[in-house]
């Protein structure tokens, strides 16, 4: 199941294992993949391979700078860190590259459904955005809010996610 849907981990607690969904990583590499997209220019030779290559690496080097930030502040209040921590922290914030991945899909296939450029772009954009809502949606679920709250939730990363997409209008890519 994991695989089928990335953000599921298996973490051990103990001697069992327990799921765990990082939500707030889904969310943040979802915001930022859109934010990608919307940047994105339809110039150059390979416009579709440039972009797909852009969110990939733009997820991974926020998954590592994420990864860092979070070591760094367990260091600096002095916990020690060793590599099973440097690993778990990892897996925890890996999230935020998978949600760079079903955009960078949609970009990628984007040929093969006929379309051009700057329906490639307004689709991956709208993935990307519509991702987002649902992993806030269901981060507040599963944290226990009422599905009116976790409706609120999903309101205000529809605005943010709506923010993205004006600007991008606004640089008429």
């Amino acid at each position: 199941m994991t695989h089928i849907i990335p953000w599921l981990r298996r973490a051990r607690r103990g001697d069992r294992a327990v799921s765990r969904t990082d939500y707030a990583g889904a969310v943040y590499g979802s915001l930022l993949a859109a934010s990608v997209i919307a940047a994105s220019s339809t110039a150059g030779k390979f416009p579709r391979f440039e972009t797909v290559v852009l969110l990939l690496v733009t997820g991974l080097v926020f998954w590592v700078a994420h990864v860092y930030a979070r070591l760094a502040g367990e260091r600096s209040v002095g916990r020690r860190i060793d590599w099973p921590q440097v690993r778990d922290v990892g897996r925890v914030e890996w999230s935020i590259t998978e949600a760079a991945v079903l955009p960078a899909a949609v970009v990628a296939v984007s040929p093969l459904l006929g379309l051009g450029l700057t329906a490639t772009g307004w689709l991956a954009l709208a993935v990307a955005v519509a991702q987002q809502v649902a992993w806030a949606y269901l981060g507040a679920l599963h944290a226990s809010a009422s599905r009116r709250s976790a409706a609120l939730e999903a309101a205000v990363n529809l605005v943010l996610g709506l923010v993205i997409v004006a600007a991008k209008a606004g640089l008429s890519h």
